[in-house]
């Protein structure tokens, strides 16, 4: 019941008075042409509009700025958390979208993901049920699967859909392990997924050196998940095994070897706002390619297992700001979409989102890739590979 009085408030706000409606329109144009000529200047979207109209004329300013190259400050993005009451946020979203629609256009990039390894992770990573210091309830436990079995899930991938198949793996990472045998296991697991499957492999294995960044590139890794999770303030609180920075220094590993950075984080962990807007402007100043968003859907068992569920809208203004922050990155909805959006899932999708896992996830499962094609195609939005920054036309 709780999701179709959802759905009908979103009806609601989808049908505004005709008249009202017009009239808004009437003056975004209005504005619009007479600021065609002006340049955003730093500072300019700073302050927040009360009224909801001029709410709505400030929004479409905004997303033209950045349409044309304007980039927010700090201080900006900040001021965007402020927004707040359903509708209010939903005018957040529509301005995000028209920053995805015109500077990464109507691809949703697609990608599966597998578990190769499992449980006794080595790390405390508080919102992980693979962690040995909290293994989470009913939590998978397993070796390295074999290249047989990594190539049928990647074949399996391929004909869901995906464009993309990730092999992840607990650990810290193989930085700390040089010699072990199963690093050659998964450099040769790649080259055959490249050779058989149309799907191109991309992989989560933890912290790399720059030789082994290389390795991967020349088997053909061409795109490499590696989260930062939260702010490099907050990221004490939920990890003390390692530092953020040793994530960093990864990513820009991965850069150097000329591999694409899938990094993002995770929305709903006890983090701040000014949190999330610190996070989003690292994977700025890293330009990483593709920004993974999960949202946290608490696993029993774990430190995080007490936290509320996020709401529904508060995802969605995450997702808004970290659009108009990252106006041309791959943003994906990663873990917790089904668990957290529900029967709304699909508003992500117009709320800056242009990539998707699909199939299920390292612990948990998730809806079935024709419910997800099916999503996609009621909203205009085709499954495919969805461009990198600065290669959309």
């Amino acid at each position: 019941m709780a999701g179709c009085f959802a759905c009908d408030k979103i009806t609601k706000f989808a049908q505004h008075d005709n008249y009202r409606l017009n009239q808004r329109l009437n003056v975004i144009q209005a504005i619009s042409l007479e600021n065609n000529n002006l340049t955003a200047h730093p500072g300019q979207f700073s302050t927040i509009p009360a009224n909801p109209e001029q709410l709505s004329i400030y929004l479409q300013q905004l997303s033209e700025a950045i349409i044309n190259g304007y980039r927010l400050e700090r201080s900006e993005a900040i001021a965007l958390t402020q927004i707040d009451g359903q509708e209010n946020i939903m005018l957040l979203c529509e301005a995000a979208d028209r920053v995805r629609h015109a500077c990464c256009g109507n691809t949703v990039d697609l990608c599966s993901i597998v578990n190769i390894k499992s449980g006794n992770c080595s790390e405390n990573c508080g919102f992980c049920s693979q962690s040995v210091y909290h293994p989470g309830e009913n939590s998978p436990v397993y070796g390295l699967k074999t290249q047989d079995e990594m190539l049928a899930q990647a074949q399996a991938a391929d004909e869901a859909g995906a464009k993309r198949f990730c092999l992840v793996s607990q650990g810290r990472g193989p930085k700390y392990y040089p010699q072990s045998q199963e690093w050659q296991v998964i450099l040769d697991t790649v080259k055959r997924i490249v050779n058989e499957t149309n799907v191109k492999p991309c992989c989560a294995l933890g912290e790399l050196t720059a030789e082994q960044a290389k390795e991967l590139a020349e088997a053909g890794i061409t795109r490499y998940n590696h989260n930062l999770e939260s702010s490099e303030n907050f990221y004490p609180e939920i990890v003390t095994t390692h530092t953020w920075q040793d994530r960093v220094a990864t990513i820009k590993n991965l850069k150097e070897a000329g591999i694409q950075a899938c990094t993002g984080g995770i929305i709903g962990m006890g983090e701040s706002w000014q949190d999330r807007i610190d996070l989003a402007l690292s994977l700025r100043e890293l330009e990483v390619e593709s920004v993974p968003l999960n949202l946290l859907n608490p696993r029993p068992g774990t430190p995080l297992d007490h936290l509320p569920k996020l709401d529904v809208f508060e995802a969605l203004k995450a997702i808004a700001i970290f659009r108009l922050i990252l106006p041309t990155q791959i943003i994906r909805y990663a873990g917790g979409r089904e668990a957290i959006m529900g029967e709304l899932q699909h508003l992500g999708l117009k709320a800056g989102i242009n990539a998707m896992l699909i199939g299920n996830y390292l612990t948990t499962l998730g809806q079935s890739p024709a419910e997800d094609q099916a999503m996609l195609a009621s909203l205009g939005l085709v499954g495919g590979d969805a461009p990198i920054p600065g290669s959309y036309q």
